[in-house]
């Protein structure tokens, strides 16, 4: 198993790399740097505009600002943030908790819809909940959750004044948990309805158990590899949308940061935080590959 998990590692570390030093390149082909952006806001000759680019190493070329980038990083540091000079490490731990708080109540809200919706849909396969798989999955396919949260804050904050727009985790967390039950809840379903054919499905139905005890001690224990692998791909996704969620409703996570930092061209905040961003999808992509390993023999084999 080490050996099979180690080549997917290293190619990931490897991309994990190409990413950053790609995203190191591109963001300095964008015309100015944080320099011109604290120019246009102040009054600077152009003296103090050369002054201050030296001062914080940005007249150096690409190259060299590049290898002193990445050996910095291989001691843990991350860079001053070049607009507040601040260490850019204790602007991300503080950026952090927001958006892993608003992660976590996504993915448990999409888990419980999308397993629940699945487990009632093959328990009463003529209810509501079949007509509810197949709405729930063309509801996440075809409305971005962006529109969603927007027209949430039309019609619920500006509209009707039930809520607060600005600092609101709760209704993010709703709309991406029911774009992430639309995910899931599809295959799940298929996953549920193959495996009712199964021999020990038809001898637990000849011993008189109820179909809802068949599903939640048959079915759903033997479809968790298949669970875990839409998890891992859901929660890749997820960093995206908590991203977009946290600009438009404004919360101080990650995406507001690199938001912030990408409008002031603060280049050390967007690297840490496309950085951490890249080892985010890694670790999961892993750790969802081990979870089925050690569920499913056959992967093993």
């Amino acid at each position: 198993m080490i050996r099979a998990l180690g080549v997917p590692l290293l190619r990931q570390i490897g991309l994990i790399c190409a990413i950053v030093i790609a995203v190191f390149l591109l963001i300095r082909v964008v015309p100015g740097d944080v320099v011109d952006v604290m120019a246009t806001e102040g009054d600077m000759t152009a003296a103090e505009v050369a002054e201050l680019r030296a001062e914080l190493g940005l007249d150096r070329p690409v190259p060299e600002q590049l290898a002193l980038w990445l050996t910095r990083m291989a001691q843990g540091d991350l860079g001053m943030s070049l607009r507040f000079e601040r260490p850019v490490a204790q602007m991300i731990e503080y950026a952090i908790p927001t958006t892993l708080a608003l992660a976590a109540k996504s993915l448990a809200i999409g888990l419980l819809l999308g397993v629940g919706i699945a487990s009632a849909a093959t328990i009463w396969p003529r209810g509501p909940a079949a007509w509810l798989v197949d709405f729930v999955n063309l509801w996440s396919i075809a409305i971005p959750t962006f529109c969603v949260g927007l027209a949430a804050i039309l019609v619920f904050a500006i509209g009707l004044g039930w809520m607060k727009v600005l600092g609101n985790g709760f209704v993010p967390a709703i709309v991406i948990g029911i774009d992430i039950a639309g995910q899931i809840v599809k295959p799940l379903h298929e996953e549920l309805k193959e495996a009712s054919a199964a021999p020990y499905v038809r001898a637990a139905k000849a011993r008189g158990e109820s179909p809802a005890r068949i599903v939640l001690a048959h079915l759903l224990p033997n479809a968790a590899p298949v669970a875990i692998a839409l998890s891992g791909l859901i929660l890749a996704g997820l960093i995206g949308g908590t991203l977009t969620m946290e600009v438009l409703f404004g919360l101080p996570g990650l995406g507001t940061l690199a938001l912030q930092a990408i409008q002031g061209r603060d280049y050390p905040v967007i690297q840490a935080a496309i950085l951490l961003f890249a080892v985010a999808i890694i670790l999961v992509n892993a750790a969802t590959d081990l979870l089925q390993r050690l569920l499913d023999p056959r992967l093993r084999r």
